[in-house]
């Protein structure tokens, strides 16, 4: 910690630790979450925001002509031209104080309109145009240590965007039974009992009793 009370910043990239409280779509909200937490009084110093996704982002300004990059360097050259006749100004103490001044400037622009010139010509026309280039996230997330992230997420009720765990990291799916492609094999259709042996039939006993064989006559 500094003397400050402050976090000191790591000399060397370093991922931030903390919970993640909270994730935005623009960085403008998340840093209206952070100025929220400021106005409730909570210790900011253990808030970090984090791009995630991040793109960069060249956005084109305009056509490049030798018109334009005369008018650029004449420009510039005339602001560094003024820039040193202010120097000639404090450190000259003879001869009239506009004389160095105009001068500068004019030698300024026209040395900054021939160098702008010259230096485009050496491009052969690969980049007629300007530009403008940014970093660009695609969400942003409000990191706050773990001992107050709990704090962080009540507070940040009232404006939305609460969230739990790290940035970037996806839920885990719930696996769903998938219907089998042949029904017939993974349900088979029951077989019916087979049908219970029979026994043959049995005739009843009958009631007139049987006569004895008659013995063989001599």
């Amino acid at each position: 910690m500094s003397f400050t009370g402050r976090p000191r910043v790591p000399a060397v990239p370093t991922l931030p630790k903390g919970e993640q409280v909270a994730t935005y779509e623009s960085y403008l909200d998340a840093q209206r979450a952070v100025d929220h937490l400021a106005d409730k009084a909570f210790p900011v110093q253990l808030v970090t925001i984090v791009g995630t996704d991040l793109r960069m982002v060249e956005r084109v300004t305009g056509r490049l002509t030798y018109p334009r990059v005369a008018a650029a360097g004449l420009a510039s050259g005339a602001w560094f031209g003024l820039f040193v006749g202010l120097l000639l100004l404090m450190f000259s103490g003879t001869g009239s104080a506009s004389f160095p001044l105009i001068a500068a400037i004019l030698i300024g622009a026209a040395f900054g309109m021939l160098f702008s010139v010259i230096t485009y010509s050496f491009t052969g026309g690969k980049r007629d145009f300007t530009s403008a280039s940014q970093i660009v996230a695609g969400s942003y997330s409000v990191l706050c240590a773990t001992e107050q992230a709990h704090k962080a997420r009540a507070l940040l009720h009232e404006i939305g965007g609460v969230v739990s765990g790290w940035p970037g990291a996806a839920p885990t799916p719930v696996p769903t039974p998938t219907p089998p492609s042949d029904p017939s094999a993974a349900y088979p259709t029951p077989t019916p009992p087979s049908a219970a042996p029979t026994a043959p039939p049995v005739s009843p006993p009958s009631d007139t009793p049987t006569q004895p064989p008659a013995p063989p006559q001599s």
